[in-house]
C-alpha cells in the first residue's frame, strides 16, 4: 500500500517515475470508500474528479508536491465548507483561506477533504460533534481521541498521508496517542494561526499530524513562520528540520517528572539504551495543570464563541452542544463581576507558575518524557457522559499549552490490544531536538509501522 510509505518515500518514487499524485489520491479515495462510512473520519471531501485534476497537474517543486492531506475542520477554506463540527456553522462557506492552508497549497499539497472532531474542539473523544462520533480504527467501539479525532483517524486507517490538527489542551496528541499515529504540538506562535477558528487563543497551536516524525519534520518546514495577519506569530528563524534529523543521544539529559507514576518504563529503558542520560525533575503544579486549564480555556472560548449570534453565520446559538454550553457557562462565570480575580485571575497566576516549573526543570534536562494519556482509549460513551473524566483526559497534554512549550506524541506499544503512546517536551523553539530525539526513539523501534486491521 502506497500510503504505509514514508512522505519522503513517495516523493522519491515521483522523482523516479515510478508513481504519480494520480496514483496515491486514488488509493486515498479507494480507502475512504472502504473505511470512512464505518469511521466517520470526515465532514466534508472534496469532488474526486476536481482531485484527480488537482493530481494530474502538481507541479514538483517542494517535498509536500502531489502529497495528500486532510485538515480538522477548524480551518477556514475558501469556496469550501467549514463547520468546527457544529451545526452553527453547518452551511458556512468562507471567503478565504487559513494561513496553513494557503502555505499548503503552495507547496502543492493535494487537500482530500475536512476531518471530523468536538465541536469549537470542546472534548478529549470527537463525540461532542454535531456530524456523528469519530471510531478508532483499532476498536470501533472506542474513540478515536480529541478533539482532532477525524484527522488521527484518517491517518491511522490510510485515507490521507498527513493531516494539520490543532492543539489547545491535547487535541493533537491526545488522539496521536490512542490511534497509534504521531502529532506535534507546536512552541505558541511557530504556525500561524490565522484562518483558525479560535477555541482559546492564548492556548491554540496549528500543528502536523502524520505516521512519524520524519514526516512531521517535512510539514513544520513548509507551515512554520512569521505572519503578518497574526500578530502572534514567531520571527524565529526556522531550522531545516528535515534536513538535520540526526543526534547525539550521549549529550542529551531526559527529565523524568517525579510527580508522576509514569507507565512508560519501556521508553526510559529505550532512551537510555539510544544513550541519554535520564535525571529526575520536578513539576509540582502539574496537580493543578487540569484546573488552571478548565478556567482559562473556557473564559477564552466564552468569549470567542460571543460572535456566533444567529447573524453572521447562520444558525444561532441554540445550536450549541451540551458540553460547548456547559465551556461557555465555566468561562462567563470565571469572567464576571466579584468572581473574576478568585477564578480567571488566579488561574492566570497559576500559569505563571507552571512557566517556572518548567523553566527550572529544564535547567537540569533538556528534553522532558511524560505519558499522554491516563488511560487507554475509552468505550463510547465513558468520557462524554462523565465530565469530570474528560477533563481528566487532558491531564498530562494541557501543561504544553499552558506553558507555551512544544511536545511531539509518539507511539511506544499497545495495551489491551490499543495504541498508547508517550510526549517529549522541550523548550520554547525547540521542535528541532524534539524531531530529532523521536527520529532517533523511531528508528529504534518498530511502533510507528504498526497499522489496524479494518
Amino acid at each position: 500500500m502506497l500510503l504505509d510509505l514514508s512522505i519522503a518515500q513517495i516523493a522519491a518514487k515521483y522523482r523516479s517515475h515510478e508513481i504519480s499524485p494520480v496514483d496515491v489520491v486514488k488509493e486515498c479515495l479507494e480507502n475512504i470508500e472502504k473505511y470512512n462510512s464505518t469511521l466517520n473520519a470526515f465532514i466534508t471531501i472534496r469532488d474526486k474528479q476536481e482531485l484527480l485534476k488537482e493530481a494530474q497537474n502538481i507541479k514538483f517543486e517542494t517535498p509536500l508536491s502531489g502529497i495528500p492531506y486532510v485538515l480538522k475542520d477548524v480551518y477556514v477554506t475558501k469556496g469550501l465548507r467549514t463547520t468546527a463540527a457544529s451545526k452553527v456553522l453547518e452551511n458556512y462557506i468562507p471567503d478565504y483561506n487559513a494561513t496553513v492552508v494557503d502555505k499548503l497549497k503552495n507547496a502543492g499539497a493535494i487537500l482530500i477533504g475536512k476531518t471530523n472532531m468536538d465541536a469549537w474542539g470542546h472534548g478529549a473523544s470527537s463525540e461532542n460533534t454535531d456530524f456523528g462520533p469519530v471510531k478508532n480504527p483499532w476498536d470501533q467501539s472506542r474513540v478515536a481521541g480529541g478533539s482532532s479525532g477525524g484527522a488521527a483517524a484518517a491517518i491511522s486507517s490510510r485515507m490521507a498521508m498527513f493531516a494539520i490538527g490543532e492543539d489547545t489542551g491535547g487535541s493533537i496528541r491526545n488522539p496521536a496517542g490512542w490511534c497509534g499515529i504521531s502529532g506535534l504540538k507546536v512552541t505558541y506562535g511557530r504556525v500561524s494561526r490565522y484562518g483558525a477558528i479560535a477555541y482559546a487563543s492564548s492556548l491554540d497551536t496549528v500543528g502536523p499530524m502524520a505516521k512519524s516524525s520524519q514526516d512531521l519534520a517535512i510539514i513544520l518546514e513548509q507551515i512554520a513562520g512569521i505572519d503578518p495577519y497574526d500578530a502572534t506569530s514567531s520571527p524565529v528563524e526556522i531550522p531545516k528540520y528535515s534536513k538535520n534529523l540526526d543526534i547525539d543521544f550521549n549529550k542529551i539529559k531526559v527529565g523524568i517528572p517525579f510527580e508522576l507514576n509514569l507507565q512508560i518504563n519501556d521508553v526510559i529503558a529505550k532512551f537510555k539504551e539510544l544513550g541519554a542520560r535520564i535525571v529526575d525533575v520536578s513539576l509540582p503544579m502539574l496537580k493543578q495543570a487540569v484546573s488552571v486549564y478548565y478556567l482559562l480555556a473556557p473564559s477564552e472560548t466564552s468569549s470567542n464563541l460571543g460572535r456566533y449570534d444567529g447573524i453572521r453565520y447562520g444558525h444561532g446559538r441554540q445550536n450549541f452542544t451540551q458540553e460547548t454550553m456547559r465551556r461557555i457557562m465555566i468561562g462567563t462565570y470565571a469572567l464576571s463581576a466579584g468572581y473574576y480575580d478568585a477564578y480567571y485571575k488566579k488561574a492566570q497566576q497559576a500559569r505563571t507558575k507552571i512557566i517556572e516549573d518548567y523553566n527550572k526543570a529544564f535547567e537540569k534536562c533538556d528534553v522532558i518524557i511524560i505519558p499522554i494519556s491516563p488511560y487507554i482509549a475509552p468505550k463510547f460513551g465513558e468520557l462524554i457522559s462523565d465530565p469530570v473524566k474528560n477533563m481528566l483526559a487532558d491531564l498530562y497534554t494541557c501543561t504544553t499549552n499552558i506553558a507555551g512549550i512544544p511536545s511531539l506524541a509518539l507511539p511506544c506499544g499497545f495495551e489491551e490490544g490499543m495504541p498508547v503512546g508517550f510526549q517529549i517536551q522541550g523548550p520554547m523553539f525547540s521542535e528541532e531536538m524534539l524531531l530529532q530525539a523521536g527520529y532517533a526513539y523511531q528508528q529504534a523501534t518498530t511502533w510507528h509501522h504498526e497499522k489496524p486491521t479494518l
